[in-house]
């Protein structure tokens, strides 16, 4: 429960306190009236007082949204109140009900040094009205169970009272520590405005690194999508002019159209610097599973898919990521692993999350740099870049004759 809303609720009881225990002490006595034995005149008081106070309480009701807390009005309501019950309670002990809210509102109503005055009138009134034949005491035995009483009351005034000044401390404590944090920002906002002209500085250089790194996201999106696309429509258009059958032929040619029009929507989707299309409706698994099928049905390598650890929804910049790396790292199996099986592993492993793509085919050096006019280096420093821009990392380990392994690790930013 929030700190606003226990003070609406202790506000709510101040405002309609009074009037529900004025109620519940008028329907009391009303059913002790014969047992308790008063008089027509007690009657007669007791309603003029009932009116009395609650005339009272509907002016305090109206009059305590605009006067200052612990004011005159304040004090004033508490100290009118207070004499009708001590009055009250004369007529019938029952209504030391509605007494008992001098208890909880002293501090609600009056200053500091005036609080314990008002708790002690208020254990005088609950004193006599429970000590057995109200208020005066009627016999010996009255007396003494009202100075018991009495004793028993003081002591609660006092608890209340503590409680009341430990109250006002927290909320002393509570306007310092606000004061500090005003002044703490105000300090915090002369630094900011200090620091300006370097504030400038930083946006300038920041503009600069945006257009280098928008440059190197252009280059990787086109090497990405494009020249992926471009190959495998070469290598379906090769495969339709190599064939003799005509069916087969069709299926290469569509294969093709297909890879033209999804390397043309990737391509306008990259120039807008949006999402994959296969992550539009998919989330990152479904999309490399898709991906990882697509590819051997293209390809006729054999690939398996596989996720490990608690699927978790990614940042699209995060998914996109690991789907490019994966995509280009099947490319570089298809055009020159000579691969026969390919296995891509997707792991959620807490705060990161890793891509393993790795193959059976021929393998090579990765400290022999690629002929010249080869994309397989950019394809690697594509890779390396992608991940490096969300903080990640991307290594391969493979040696020649014994298959490649590339594995990128970067961290699990949940969406949202």
């Amino acid at each position: 429960m929030s700190g606003t809303t226990v003070e609406q609720r202790w506000e709510a009881f101040f405002r309609y306190g009074p009037c529900t225990l004025l109620g519940v002490s008028v329907l009391m006595t009303v059913l002790s009236a014969d047992a308790v034995g008063m008089t027509g005149t007690e009657r007669w008081a007791a309603v003029v007082l009932v009116t009395v106070a609650g005339v009272l309480q509907l002016w305090w009701d109206r009059a305590m949204d605009g006067a200052p807390p612990q004011g005159t009005a304040a004090q004033v309501c508490y100290a009118l109140r207070s004499l009708i019950a001590f009055a009250l309670c004369w007529t019938n002990p029952f209504f030391s009900i509605y007494a008992i809210m001098g208890y909880f509102d002293s501090g609600y109503l009056l200053p500091e040094r005036r609080v314990r005055a008002g708790l002690l009138c208020t254990a005088v009134t609950m004193a006599g009205a429970q000590s057995g034949s109200g208020l005066p005491p009627a016999s010996l035995l009255n007396w003494v169970a009202f100075g018991g009483l009495f004793v028993l009351h003081f002591s609660l005034a006092l608890v209340f009272g503590s409680i009341s000044a430990r109250e006002a401390e927290r909320t002393e404590r509570q306007t310092a520590a606000i004061s500090e944090l005003e002044r703490a920002n105000t300090r915090l906002e002369e630094a900011l405005a200090e620091n300006a002209a370097l504030h400038v500085q930083l946006l300038v250089q920041a503009r600069e690194a945006g257009v280098a790194d928008e440059r190197r996201r252009l280059a990787a999106e086109i090497h990405d999508t494009l020249a992926q696309g471009l190959t495998g429509i070469i290598a379906q258009l090769q495969a339709a002019a190599s064939t003799a059958d005509p069916a087969q032929a069709r299926e290469h040619l569509d294969r093709a159209a297909g890879l033209a029009r999804h390397s043309l929507g990737e391509a306008r989707r990259s120039v807008h610097d949006l999402v994959p299309s296969a992550l539009v409706d998919d989330d990152l698994p479904g999309a490399l599973k898709k991906t990882v099928t697509e590819w051997a049905r293209r390809t006729g390598v054999q690939a398996e898919f596989t996720v490990t650890g608690t699927v978790e929804p990614l940042h699209d910049e995060v998914g996109a990521t690991l789907l490019r790396i994966a995509g280009e790292a099947l490319a570089n199996t298809a055009r020159h692993a000579d691969a026969a099986r390919a296995g891509v592993t997707l792991s959620y492993m807490g705060d990161e999350i890793t891509l393993d793509v790795r193959d059976d085919g021929r393998g090579f050096d990765p400290a022999v740099p690629p002929p010249r006019g080869s994309t397989g280096g950019f394809g690697l420093v594509g890779m390396r870049a992608r991940a490096e821009r969300i903080a990640g990392t991307v290594e391969v380990e493979s040696e020649p004759g014994l298959g490649t392994a590339v594995s990128a690790r970067v961290p699990l930013v949940r969406r949202g």
